[in-house]
């Protein structure tokens, strides 16, 4: 009887500590939430340094090749990445998701699923993506041809915004995604949160009204609709930064163009949780000196975050930004000096409080994946240098969390800490 009563107290015992771990475990797993202009975890500030690897599923669709992302991931979580951004859409043409509305290709569905149980696996959150303003992976353009082959009158790209049709098709493919079962984790892509925010489409651009209000209005559609099948999930829509006509000032800090977004107006939307910025000034700036593109990049930075805190009171993302090794000039010191400025700047804007939560580096690939090389590829198991960089930003970053965390009081009892 005595060893009976032992060896219940000691089942007893072990059956606390698996129900304290799992507690802990989903405390950890948290959905990140933005109250005023801070991300948020479990009641903590959540700030970040993160990573772009949008070929992901393409790649994780043939099974054999699926080992990059789990190298990727685990190179990235290594130097303290916390958050992806990739792909979630890829409609018709080579490896498509989506063949034609409403088709799917399981195989293609089912490497997703691989890319988000690598990244649960690997604590790195995910902002997926579900359309393109560009021809690659399809986006826009497929969808208006899709449209026009079904007997649609359509005119150009841009009525992919306001044609009833085309905003069923793209309705339905979201819906697709959300409600998706993973086939690896049995979760639900909406109940899931290693998802961290659903992006509506990669660098909206609607060049038919530059003012941005056809963009508003389907931001408006679309983000109620994600919140309508989601309200767990953050929501962005994936915008590059541009002014529109509602502040006509600050046009002046757009580079010499516009593209038919307005940052202020498109990000008010009550449905969209942070606003994004995009920038490649040697691009957008081509031809000007290092010296000229990187006050661009400040003056970019300094504006969306004052713009985000004051006039948005949501927080921002810088979610895409890197340096080509296209560039004259380039080498892996002048990349490496970039990037320390960017974060340098990043870092300082955070620790001023609230808003910028983190930025995201274009971007992570592993080994052997030439073919997909675009000049920013970073392979960290071939750049030690600017693995430091990298690794060093993710460290200072969620080192102010911690401290940020402290100032705010307890992230659970809310009681202060520090007077």
């Amino acid at each position: 009887m005595a060893k009976l009563t032992k060896v219940l107290y000691i089942w007893g015992v072990l059956s606390l500590f698996v129900v304290a771990s799992e507690a802990r475990f989903h405390r950890s797993r948290g959905f990140v939430r933005t109250p005023g202009t801070r991300f948020m975890l479990n009641g903590s500030p959540f700030l970040f340094n993160g990573f772009n690897s949008y070929w992901m599923m393409h790649v994780a669709a043939e099974p054999s090749e699926r080992n990059k992302v789990s190298t990727v991931m685990q190179q990235a979580a290594g130097a303290g990445l916390t958050v992806g951004r990739t792909w979630a859409f890829s409609d018709g043409g080579d490896h498509a998701l989506q063949i034609s509305p409403g088709l799917y290709d399981e195989r293609v569905f089912q490497g997703l699923d691989f890319v988000i149980s690598e990244a649960r696996r690997h604590g790195i959150r995910l902002i997926l993506s579900l359309t393109n303003n560009y021809n690659d992976y399809g986006g826009r353009a497929q969808y208006v041809k899709w449209a026009r082959d079904a007997g649609a009158h359509v005119g150009s790209d841009d009525d992919f915004y306001t044609n009833p049709l085309l905003k069923t098709y793209y309705k339905n493919h979201v819906k697709r995604v959300i409600t998706r079962v993973n086939s690896i984790t049995k979760i639900a892509y909406r109940d899931d949160p290693t998802i961290m925010a659903w992006e509506l489409m990669n660098e909206p651009r609607c060049q038919a009204d530059y003012s941005g209000r056809t963009l508003t209005g389907w931001v408006q559609e679309m983000a109620a609709f994600v919140k309508s099948l989601d309200r767990n999930h953050l929501v962005e829509i994936g915008m590059e930064g541009f002014y529109g006509d509602t502040m006509p000032q600050e046009k002046a800090i757009n580079p010499g163009y516009q593209v038919g977004t307005d940052f202020i107006t498109n990000n008010l939307v009550r449905e969209v949780d942070f606003a994004t910025i995009h920038a490649y000034p040697d691009i957008w700036l081509s031809g000007q000196s290092d010296e000229a593109q990187l006050a661009f990049m400040q003056r970019w930075m300094q504006s969306h975050w004052r713009d985000s805190k004051r006039v948005l009171k949501k927080p921002l993302v810088f979610a895409e930004f890197g340096k080509s090794k296209k560039d004259p000039g380039y080498n892996i010191g002048a990349r490496d000096s970039f990037l320390n400025s960017i974060y340098r700047n990043i870092y300082q804007l955070a620790r001023s409080g609230g808003t910028i939560g983190g930025g995201l580096i274009w971007q992570l690939m592993a080994e052997g994946m030439e073919s997909f090389y675009d000049g920013y590829e970073i392979v960290l198991s071939q750049s030690p240098s600017t693995y430091g960089v990298i690794s060093g930003q993710s460290h200072k970053m969620s080192a102010l969390g911690r401290l940020h965390g402290h100032h705010l009081g307890h992230p659970y009892t809310g009681k202060r800490t520090v007077p």
